[in-house]
């Protein structure tokens, strides 16, 4: 355990930053709790976590944008869930962009629907700047002051694994559920 955790705290902030890409809040939330440990610095973890998610969620609105030809076979079956996502976006503002870098599945869909619209890149990309920070700070400090809590129901958890896929899967459910029935053909 011990060589995993000088691992991490060796390797952590490269880790912490490319986990980021693609969504990370696993990642910043391990990263607040190493922190909490002290294997970690909380504000670096916070700054490396936030330009992570910013540079995935550009670049995949960037690539969406300008590869749209290439990009539209792929998404033919995402179709009604794209639709969906404009949708939102519209209702919802700057909220959505915000809302889903806390709801797994979602995260990769709303810059691409976003990209497929007339949204402006540059107003995208601030827009994007302020709710990675939102996101990476929230997770991070709530993370870190939490730290105690989380490490004893990890403790806990260790013998009863199957609460927390129970409740991995329920989440994942929801959302699945959710985008089902609001993108059924009435």
């Amino acid at each position: 355990m011990q060589e995993i955790l000088t691992s991490l705290s060796t390797y952590g902030y490269i880790l912490l930053f490319i986990y980021s890409l693609g969504g990370g809040m696993v990642g910043i939330i391990a990263a607040g709790m190493l922190s909490y440990l002290g294997k970690m610095d909380i504000r670096i973890c916070i700054v490396v976590a936030a330009i992570g998610n910013f540079v995935g969620d550009s670049l995949i609105f960037y690539f969406t944008r300008y590869s749209k030809t290439q990009i539209m076979p792929y998404l033919r079956k995402q179709r009604r869930s794209l639709a969906l996502s404009q949708i939102l976006f519209k209702k919802y503002g700057i909220l959505i962009i915000l809302v889903k870098k806390y709801l797994y599945g979602i995260k990769t869909i709303i810059p691409i629907a976003i990209a497929l619209t007339k949204f402006p890149f540059v107003k995208f990309s601030i827009i994007n700047a302020i709710t990675s920070l939102v996101w990476a700070i929230s997770l991070g400090v709530l993370s870190f002051y939490m730290g105690e809590y989380i490490s004893g129901a990890y403790e806990y958890m260790k013998s009863k694994f199957w609460i927390l896929l129970l409740g991995v899967l329920i989440i994942l459910l929801v959302v699945y559920v959710y985008f089902k029935t609001k993108t059924k053909k009435q």
